[in-house]
């Protein structure tokens, strides 16, 4: 009987901190904006970090896949001496149980291109595994052949301005729901700007702005979050009517893949 119930517990911990299933469970009030933003239920999103420099300045988001990964936009330009924070919530309290990683790899996309934004993607590999709890765990990546359609209500989340002209960026962090756009509904606002390593976001009422980028845009599948979108480039004030554009998961899921088993 012992036997069974240390099987059985080994079995709970083993789901806990699989991929995509917050151990605190997220509530989402359907389009607010993180632009006038809803703050996140503490701890709800386990895979979102904070990149900060030496200072402790925010200066943007990323995801956690696995123990030693984390994913960001290449535009972020991070640096070995950034440090990634999980497990953070409200950036202006010390009361949290957070875990300060140094960094130990960079690797951004070999095709990333700075005029273009195109293959908005970069790699951290942490310098010493971060510590699964019920605060910090990993966002499942989708598979390249997956598919998400147009109209889909997905979820982003991040510390970035809630006003594109305001003076500091939240301490708490804020989410929002946003329906995913096809590439060529996007394109009608965007032009040629908008590539296939893409997809579009928003435009409902609600956006990304500054300091969100490199966080996650998150849709359920199969009852798991899944990492479709990491926060790239948009309307310079954060316009809630003109949708955010999001490097594609799908399309760097082999490079991350080939990145992450050779290094």
């Amino acid at each position: 009987m012992a036997l069974l119930w240390i099987v059985s517990c080994l079995a709970l911990i083993g789901t806990a901190y699989g991929c995509g299933v917050p151990a605190i469970s997220p509530v989402i009030t359907g389009y607010a904006r993180i632009v006038n933003g809803e703050e996140a239920v503490p701890h709800s999103w386990p895979w979102q970090v904070s990149l900060q420099d030496s200072t402790g300045f925010h200066f943007c988001g990323g995801s956690l896949i696995n123990q030693n990964w984390v994913v960001t936009a290449a535009h972020c330009g991070v640096r070995t001496s950034h440090f990634v924070i999980l497990g953070e919530h409200d950036r202006s309290s010390n009361a949290e149980v957070i875990q300060t990683m140094r960094v130990g790899k960079v690797i951004q996309h070999p095709n990333y291109n700075s005029y273009t934004i195109n293959n908005d993607i970069t790699l951290i590999k942490l310098a010493s595994a971060a510590q699964l709890n019920t605060r910090v765990s990993p966002v499942c990546l989708p598979n390249s052949s997956d598919n998400y359609p147009g109209g889909l209500k997905c979820v982003t989340t991040g510390w970035g301005l809630t006003r594109y002209n305001a003076a500091n960026t939240p301490p708490r962090l804020q989410q929002t729901a946003l329906p995913l756009l096809t590439n060529s509904d996007c394109q009608r606002y965007w032009g040629s700007s908008v590539t296939s390593v893409m997809i579009c976001a928003g435009a409902a009422g609600a956006s990304s702005c500054m300091g969100d980028s490199g966080g996650p845009l998150v849709c359920q599948k199969s009852g798991a979050w899944n990492l479709v979108g990491i926060v790239s480039w948009g309307s310079g004030t954060c316009s809630t009517s003109t949708p955010a554009a999001y490097a594609r998961v799908t399309s760097f899921r082999s490079w991350i893949d080939q990145t992450i088993a050779s290094n």
